[in-house]
Order: C-alpha cells, then structure tokens, then sequence
C-alpha cells in the first residue's frame, strides 16, 4: 500500500424509485415482514447432557416460547437411556 495515499470522500448518488402501486406495494413490504418476524426469534445453544453434545433452541424474543429445539426432547431422553446405541433408535433387522 502507498504510504502518502489519502482517503478522499466521494460523492453520494441519490437514485429515488417511483412510489409502487397498491398490489406492488404488498409485495415489498413482505420482506420486510419476513426480516422483521425473523428478527423476532434468537438461537441459543447450550451444552448438552453428555460431553461434546449440544442443544440448539430458537426462542422467540417476545414470549420466551421454544420455537424450534434440535435434538429434541424425546432424542435427549432416549440418549439418557441405558440400553441406547447407534441405530438403536430405528430397527433395521427383517
């Protein structure tokens, strides 16, 4: 890099859209929606029962409700289990 360069500022150019119609305007405000209902949830992740295992959560913001857990509950339990092992979770014998 050029040790004398200087850093100059550059002029904005304002580009102004035209106003969208009624049905336009529906369609782009839904992503905006989708960003905004988006932005509503949080992941967490926290160490999970065993070591090197982990939960992911995704809690909405608002009501601190689990949207989404991977695994899930019921996996947990099954890994807590003293009979449980790889594939033991589906039966693949005929």
């Amino acid at each position: 890099m050029n040790a004398d360069a200087t850093i100059r500022a550059v002029p904005a150019v304002s580009v102004e859209t035209p106003l969208p119609s009624g049905a336009d305007q529906e369609s782009r405000s839904r992503p905006a929606e989708d960003a905004e209902r988006q932005a509503r949830y949080r992941l967490v992740i926290e160490q999970g029962p065993s070591a090197g295992s982990f939960v992911y959560k995704t809690l909405d913001r608002e009501t601190g409700e689990i949207v989404r857990q991977l695994p899930s509950e019921e996996v947990l339990k099954l890994r807590q289990r003293d009979d449980y092992g790889v594939g033991a979770v589906i039966n693949t014998t005929a």
